[in-house]
């Protein structure tokens, strides 16, 4: 279970509890020890994951000896060009916020972002809780709660439309030249199937209110149901909240969209650029992985990491794009040392600078 939904489930029951019966207490109790044995599980899981890659898997591709090897001979060139693209990947958080949010400053933008995504670094299931803490951030600072919401909406909503058209792209130019992969097939079809269905949705949302409403109420009985074979209570939404959605994002998006998506995709695409940089530093040419392997692998990676495992997909990114780049041809401690040093570039300058933005915020 998220962590923020989690805590709003404790709050419900503490405030619940006085009107509680005795049996009624000893079954919330019962349910929440279930969700604790759960999170216990899921975080069980979670170092499983990534003691197997870091100690198992990523030493037998290459021997962690060869691989800093690797990164201790890389030219001053190579180190500023690193250096560079982490720079720009970092500024090209920005950018969508500004747009999602209007009156929201770059540097303002630049610290709510990197706050909120060390959050979701580090927390399990970590996007809720980084929405949650861009919610904060932005409510603190005076901007109203509507508005607030919208830009965590289209934000969230754009980032993960564009995760699922990647594997899309990457399938038709790889296919062009024979090098498509099951897995990557696999990720594009689901990328088609789920895309298809919110994009249909936006668009029928966007048509009527009377759409709206009808579609929000097909979706909550689908939800309720879903949740049902789980033992977990109905949803409390219903198409009015699809209402509320079109009447307050409605007319943004269709002014704001292209803008939207541009910077989204810059966004999206400087990520790329670091591991770019970082394979042709470490010594895996274009020969071994061309720009189109190395996007179709990153791509899939981007799929798979969605799945809430472990916080960042410590783990998962570094085996599964490491095993993608080495089935394309490239040689294995170039490959594992360009991944190591691509996952560094991603994610220590955002924690670090997330963590002083956020001591920053609390001191103001």
């Amino acid at each position: 279970m998220r962590p923020a939904a989690a805590w709003l489930g404790v709050l419900e029951l503490q405030e619940l509890a006085p009107d509680l019966k005795p049996e009624e207490d000893a079954v919330a109790g019962g349910r929440w020890w279930n969700r604790r044995v759960r999170r216990i599980l899921l975080a069980a899981a979670g170092v499983a994951v990534v003691i197997a890659t870091f100690a198992y898997f990523m030493p037998k591709l290459a021997s962690y000896a060869d691989v800093w090897a690797l990164v201790r001979d890389m030219s001053w060139q190579s180190v500023l060009a690193l250096t560079a693209a982490a720079a720009v990947n970092i500024a090209t958080f920005a950018p969508p916020w500004q747009v999602a949010l209007p009156g929201l400053r770059f540097l303002r933008a630049l610290e709510l972002t990197q706050a909120s995504t060390a959050l979701a670094l580090v927390a399990p299931a970590g996007a809720a809780v980084g929405a949650a803490g861009a919610y904060g951030i932005s409510r603190r600072w005076g901007f109203g709660r509507d508005e607030v919401a919208r830009a965590v909406t289209v934000t969230s909503l754009w980032n993960q439309l564009l995760n699922l058209s990647f594997p899309i792209v990457a399938l038709f130019v790889l296919s062009l030249t024979g090098d498509a992969t099951p897995a990557l097939a696999t990720a594009a079809f689901v990328g088609v199937a789920i895309l298809g269905i919110v994009v249909a949705g936006l668009v029928l949302i966007l048509v009527s209110s009377r759409l709206a409403h009808e579609l929000g109420d097909v979706v909550a009985r689908l939800a309720t149901w879903a949740r049902g074979k789980l033992r977990r209570a109905p949803v409390t939404w219903s198409g009015t909240s699809f209402e509320r959605f079109r009447a307050n994002v409605g007319d943004f998006l269709e002014r704001r969209w292209p803008l939207l998506t541009l910077t989204s995709l810059a966004g999206s695409l400087s990520v790329f650029a670091v591991l770019v940089v970082s394979l042709r530093a470490l010594h895996v040419s274009a020969e071994q992985v061309s720009l189109a392997e190395a996007f179709g692998a990153w791509a899939l990676v981007r799929i798979l990491a969605s799945i809430p495992i472990t916080p960042g997909g410590a783990g998962i990114v570094e085996a599964g794009l490491s095993g993608a780049l080495v089935g394309f041809g490239g040689n294995n401690a170039g490959v594992v040392a360009a991944v190591l040093v691509f996952r560094f570039l991603t994610v220590v300058p955002t924690l670090a600078l997330g963590g002083l933005a956020a001591l920053a915020f609390r001191r103001r």
